[in-house]
């Protein structure tokens, strides 16, 4: 095979499929693999005289047929399928060749490969990649991380298919090892955070206020055009009034899907690693939490049999829609500062050398948590790269004032006519944590060091102390 192929794809299914056709749209030859004969085919068929595109179902021949150094991008399910495609690529690989997980692997398998691939000479890349099957086609964020010498190579190519913001591609070399998987766990865990917000506001307008999913449509479509907009917020807007396909009813089709959310495991993952850093994110927790709480369906249905609840009672539309939006701007100026803490105290603790402004900016377009807020959040970092958490970025200090205290109405509200609003008062409750000079934090010093002699510090003296308590 005399012409050789700028960049390989292994993993042709609807993500691979879209972004190898992206990096052709944007003049690089791509050469695909996939064990399915249908979807080689099906690749094949998209080359034209515009596009240098092939793909084979033998890996031999997908290796041979790439330039070298080979940049070759996997797009497959994370674990043990990444090893073994890598085990398959590494007969036909040679010194130099870079390999780039795409998916989301956790972080730690992305270090253990690196070190692997390092003995050979092979650079390896975890590279998360975010906006879904439309964003890999026409532009999605990109977070790469690992050898920055061996990024030159690949950032033409990720800096075309990347989505832009204001003429800057949504790409940027974020650091060593698997900063990349980090950032994009990260990104998932705020992901998390958004979702289960935007669907609480939707309970609370629709139980509160008598909202038709056209009235929630419009007013989601309102908030869009402001300080709210971001791709989940647009996305819910048309949710609203999507018809039903299958014509069971007269009913849209969200009033149609069943209550139980189902998920990948990279909120989780955010969760239990913020726990090991111990840094707080109880907005990205209690989202984890609430799918959790949603798969119990049939027993949730049951419990509901066993006890009362208050009649709701109701709101004016017009002063609703406006608490809603300041809670909901709140809560996600909220879950952005957790996830971006976890960010800046893993960067410490791995070694990942971040700069938050750069996440910020790449994030402000391609990615599903893309909104108009990361560009404040963008700036907030450029003046202060130490910034230790966006509650205290003098940028935000007034956004905050001026949007807790609906928060504040909210959750009372919810608490007192039962409907459940975590997202928003774990939000409400890390920041009042947050804020506060004083904890009650002294009392559970002073009980551990009573039952486990576990010693306390004083505030009226330096060094630690133990108390043989009465």
């Amino acid at each position: 095979m005399e012409d050789k192929y700028d960049f390989g794809l292994i993993g042709l299914g609807v993500m691979g499929r879209n972004f190898i056709l992206n990096v052709a749209d944007n003049g690089f030859s791509a050469f695909g693999h996939d064990l399915d004969q249908e979807k080689v085919d099906a690749l094949k068929d998209e080359g034209d005289k515009e596009h240098k595109i092939d793909a084979s179902t033998s890996i031999k021949t997908f290796a041979k047929a790439l330039k070298q150094p080979r940049k070759i991008m996997l797009l497959v399910p994370a674990g043990k399928i990444v090893d073994s495609v890598i085990q398959s690529l590494l007969p036909h690989l040679d010194r130099g060749d870079i390999i780039i997980d795409g998916g989301n692997s956790f972080f730690t398998d992305t270090d253990r490969r690196e070190e692997e691939l390092q003995k050979r000479a092979i650079h390896f890349f975890g590279a998360g990649v975010s906006g879904g099957a439309k964003g890999a086609r026409l532009g999605p964020s990109i977070m790469p991380g690992g050898s920055k010498s061996a990024y030159s190579h690949i950032k033409p190519i990720f800096e075309a298919v990347a989505a832009k913001y204001e003429g800057e591609p949504c790409v940027a070399y974020l650091g060593p090892k698997s900063a990349g998987n980090y950032v994009k766990m990260v990104h998932n865990g705020i992901e998390y955070g958004l979702m289960q917000l935007t669907s609480e506001i939707y309970d609370l307008l629709k139980k509160a206020g008598d909202f038709s999913n056209q009235e929630l449509h419009d007013t989601y479509s309102q908030w869009n055009e402001g300080r709210l907009q971001s791709f989940l917020v647009e996305i819910t807007s048309k949710i609203f009034v999507q018809k039903d396909d299958l014509n069971l009813s007269e009913l849209g089709l969200l009033d149609q899907i069943k209550d139980k959310a189902k998920q990948k495991g990279t909120g989780k993952w955010t969760s239990q690693n913020a726990m090991d850093l111990g840094i707080p994110v109880p907005s990205i927790d209690i989202a984890v939490n609430m799918r959790e709480i949603s798969a119990l369906l049939s027993e949730r249905t049951a419990a509901d049999k066993l006890y009362d609840r208050p009649e709701t009672e109701k709101i004016d539309k017009t002063k609703l829609a406006e608490l809603a939006e300041e809670a909901l701007y709140f809560s996600f100026i909220v879950t952005y500062a957790q996830g971006l803490h976890v960010l800046a105290e893993a960067s410490k603790e791995y070694g990942y050398q971040l700069d938050i402004s750069v996440i910020a900016k790449i994030w402000r377009a391609g990615c599903i948590i893309r909104a108009g807020l990361l560009a404040d959040i963008t700036e907030a970092f450029e003046k202060d790269g130490d910034l230790p958490n966006l509650l205290v970025s003098p940028n935000f200090v007034e956004k905050v004032k001026g949007s807790v205290n609906s928060a504040r109405e909210l959750v009372a509200f919810g608490a007192k006519n039962a409907i459940p609003l975590p997202g928003l008062s774990n939000s409400l409750i890390y920041f009042d944590a947050y804020t506060s000079t004083r904890l009650p934090l002294n009392l559970i010093q002073a009980q551990r060091d009573y039952f486990g002699s576990h010693t306390y510090e004083r505030l009226d003296k330096e060094g630690v102390f133990h108390t043989e308590w009465d």
